[in-house]
């Protein structure tokens, strides 16, 4: 395998260790090398012509912004460059604000994502994931009571009294896998997807499940196969909502195909020859900067 996955290794450092600093975190939303990314209701500030890029405003021109913000993340730095993200989808028209005038507009970012620069896209993505994380978690899963972020946004802590929970941002892990018999791999479709369209079987891993587990039982469940020689591809953070894909290959153990009609729409077996010359819907399967696609391509480049 070459190279990460989309929505993956951007090249962002983190650092951890500096969330708890107040007033370093202050400075830098004062820097002019200092970058905003605004989110609104999910949605990503892109601005359009020529190829889509991510809209970054400067901190020093964003102080409005992220003072008026539902909620500041830190992200991390490019460089010495920091990254914030602000929530801004309590308003009504944030694209009206002096900041924002002319930049772009908020659009879903699966959308545009294939084609943004890969850092700018894992930026969006990173951005996009933990603001809904925040969105959802205002509230204790322990006693209900109102929650505060802490660590510069990669913590909330319950504030009622006696309680005190913490709770971290989450991410739901989710097997991916393209299962093939010989010259032949199995792609299913669901009926809201665009026609023609086949794609690899997919589903959330589930508690006490190995992920080896989860993907045979994924696999039963959807098209009636059982599979062995399952293994581990690679990984993409999917900010949509908040899953982490865990990539495998799993050979099946027979032909027929018992499908599953509360799952899938269709399921077949194509032959990679098949998926070379267009078969599954290759200008509409899945989107260049998914996983399923990147599974897809690499076992047809194994034949």
């Amino acid at each position: 395998m070459d190279g990460p996955n989309f929505y993956a290794g951007f090249g962002l450092d983190r650092v951890a260790g500096r969330r708890g600093d107040k007033t370093w975190l202050a400075r830098l939303l004062r820097s002019e090398s200092t970058r905003i990314l605004p989110v609104w209701r999910s949605r990503s500030l892109v601005a359009a012509g020529g190829s889509p890029r991510a809209v970054m405003i400067r901190a020093p021109e964003a102080e409005a912004l992220v003072a008026a913000s539902r909620q500041t993340v830190f992200l991390g730095l490019a460089g010495d460059a920091a990254r914030f993200a602000v929530d801004l989808s309590h308003l009504e028209a944030p694209a009206a604000s002096a900041a924002l005038d002319g930049c772009g507009e908020f659009v879903d970012l699966r959308s545009v994502g294939a084609l943004l620069d890969r850092e700018e896209g894992g930026l969006l993505a990173y951005a996009r994931g933990i603001l809904h994380w925040h969105a959802r978690h205002r509230f204790c899963g322990v006693c209900g009571g109102a929650t505060e972020d802490r660590q510069a946004g990669h913590l909330r802590v319950c504030t009622a009294p006696g309680c005190g929970a913490e709770h971290f941002p989450r991410t739901d892990p989710a097997v991916i896998m393209l299962v093939s018999r010989g010259d032949r791999a199995i792609l299913g479709r669901k009926g809201e997807w665009p026609d023609g369209m086949y794609s690899t079987l997919a589903g959330f891993v589930e508690p006490g499940e190995s992920l080896e587990e989860a993907v045979a039982r994924e696999v039963e469940e959807e098209v009636g196969i059982e599979v062995a020689g399952v293994r581990y591809h690679s990984s993409q953070p999917w900010p949509f909502p908040a899953s982490l894909m865990l990539g495998f290959y799993a050979e099946a153990r027979s032909d027929e195909i018992a499908m599953n009609r509360e799952e899938l729409e269709d399921a077949r077996w194509f032959t990679r020859a098949e998926l070379v010359a267009g078969g599954a819907g290759i200008d509409r399967r899945p989107r260049s900067d998914s996983i399923a696609r990147r599974l897809i391509e690499d076992w047809i480049a194994t034949g």
